[in-house]
Order: structure tokens, then sequence, then C-alpha cells
């Protein structure tokens, strides 16, 4: 295993950890304001490892929390997309002719739609709710991981195992639960790793934007966009937040890059 794999894991696990513990390593909680204490900067004295925000709330408390809420959704974000993409992918792929041109004609069609427009419309209409974020993100990303799905189904079931197993009467979806989707595995957790970073920047971008974590609640995502008004007067609002953001989208990145070429290495001769 590469170097490259080794250190994105080691820091994704220290992230998680962070992101887990790093609520109880601190005496203070996310919500309690202290206006007196507004904008302190960092303090070990005071056990403010990363200051206080503009309501005097602890900070590293808030960004572990935060790094908690954006994880989470884009984890389970990218689940939903891995399942809807994967099964819709390979259907499409695997039966072909008409089936996987309407299907694929749905895809494009829903590639079409504006995604921020369709955010604020589910808003509007269903308020702004914790769930609607993981359902407006799975919404968009599982377009991604169907057609890629789709296009190496189209090659598999050329394959002389998928024609064998026709000729001894499996159906259609045991062929596709059976052989199709194992040798899916390599390209599928390469684009999943892929996808996760790419989930936390449309939950950032939304929480940015105030669509997305509502307070008291906050994501990394939120903190940036609160840093940003502070930016002058307190910079660390910003930069930590936001240190931290670049950190795991670079984590996943590389991973995803890493994971890619020992894939690539197994599958040749």
């Amino acid at each position: 295993m590469s170097r490259t794999i080794k250190a994105s894991v080691t820091i994704l696990f220290a992230v998680v950890a962070l992101a887990l513990a790093g609520p109880w390593l601190s005496p203070y909680d996310y919500v309690t304001t202290n206006f007196g204490g507004a904008l302190s900067p960092p303090s070990f004295a005071e056990l403010r490892l990363f200051g206080t925000d503009d309501l005097g709330r602890d900070l590293f408390v808030r960004t572990t929390t935060g790094m908690r809420i954006t994880l989470l959704v884009a984890v389970v974000a990218s689940l939903v997309s891995l399942v809807i993409g994967v099964a819709y992918g390979a259907t499409a792929g695997f039966i072909g002719g008409r089936v996987d041109a309407v299907m694929m004609r749905f895809v494009d069609t829903l590639y079409a739609l504006p995604f921020i427009f369709l955010v604020i419309l589910l808003m509007v209409a269903f308020e702004r709710n914790f769930l609607l974020i993981f359902v407006a993100i799975g919404a968009i990303n599982w377009l991604d991981m169907a057609r890629i799905v789709r296009g190496q189904t189209l090659s598999l079931r050329e394959r002389e195992f998928v024609q064998a197993a026709h000729l001894i009467g499996v159906g259609t979806f045991g062929i596709i639960r059976r052989h199709i989707a194992p040798n899916l595995l390599g390209i599928v957790v390469v684009y999943l790793t892929l996808t996760i970073p790419q989930a936390i920047l449309v939950e950032s971008f939304l929480s940015f934007l105030g669509l997305g974590v509502q307070e008291p609640e906050t994501s990394l995502g939120a903190l940036v966009n609160a840093g940003v008004a502070q930016m002058e007067s307190a910079p660390w609002l910003l930069l930590i937040p936001a240190g931290l953001l670049a950190l795991i989208l670079m984590a996943f990145n590389f991973l995803g890059d890493g994971l890619r070429d020992y894939f690539d290495a197994r599958q040749s001769p």
C-alpha cells in the first residue's frame, strides 16, 4: 500500500478522532454565550484553544461539533448516492437497449435541473430540516455514480463469465448481484472517496449561503461563513475552520488518487 494512502488514512483517522472526542476535551459547550469574552484569541490558560466567536462561544467545541455534522452529512449522502447509483447504473448498463436509453435520458434530465433552485424550493416546501440536506445532496451525487457504473457494466456484460451465467439460466438481477456488482468494487470504492469531498463541498456551500445547518447547530461551512464577517478583527474564526475543511478535502482526494493507482496496478499484467 502506497505512502499516499497511509498518510491520507492517518489524517482522516485523526480528523474523525478529533471530531468525536473534541467536545469532551473542553469544559465548554457549543451553545453557551459569553458576550464579555466575545472574539477572544486562542488561549491555553483559559482552555480556549481556538478562541471564541462573536457571541463568546468556544470555537474549539463548535469546530469539532461542526466537523462531526459535516462528515456525517457527507458520508451518509455519499452512501445514499452509492446505493442508488450502483443499482441504477448497473441495471441500465446490463439491460441495455431502449431501457438503457430511457433510464439515462432521465439522468440527463435531472442533470439539467438547477441544483440551488431545487434546494430553495425544497426548503420553502418542507422548511429547513436537517434531513433535507441528505436528500438534496444525495439527489445530485448519485447521477455521476450511475453514469460511471453504467459504463463499466456495459463492458462487463460482454465478459465470458457473464455469458456463462446466462447459459446456465441465471436471471438478470442475479447476474447483476453476483457477477456485475462485485467486479465494480474497485471503481466504486475509488469514486466513493471522491464523492465524499464533493458532498462536503456541497454541504459547506449550502451552509455558507445559510441554506444548510441552522443555529444552534453548526458545520464547517457555517463556521467559515461566520468567520468571513469577522475576518479583519478575528482572523482565527475563518482560518481555523477553513484550514480543517481544506485538510479534510485534501486527505479524501489524495486517498482517492492512491486507491486508483493501487487498483490500476493490481489490474495491470
